[in-house]
């Protein structure tokens, strides 16, 4: 069984907490514990509390996620 495809979402940065995490609030207004991807720290990509995200959602759980990439 394959594994499904995440659900992408935009919000905004509302808390940045320690190890990478972030708190986002979604366009629908849900709140997610969403992680900074890979990429973005190799290439020491910095997100704050303010900035317009695009995340990717798990189908299995709706509260977490994964920044994919931090809008200008």
């Amino acid at each position: 069984m394959a594994k499904q495809e995440g659900i992408e979402m935009e919000g905004v940065v509302t808390e940045v907490l320690p190890d990478r995490k972030y708190r986002v609030k979604l366009e629908n207004g849900h709140m997610v514990l969403a992680y900074g991807a890979g990429k973005m720290s190799k290439f020491k990509i910095r997100v704050l509390v303010g900035d317009r995200v695009t995340l990717s959602l798990s189908p299995y759980d709706l509260t977490r996620g994964r920044i994919t990439y931090r809008h200008k």
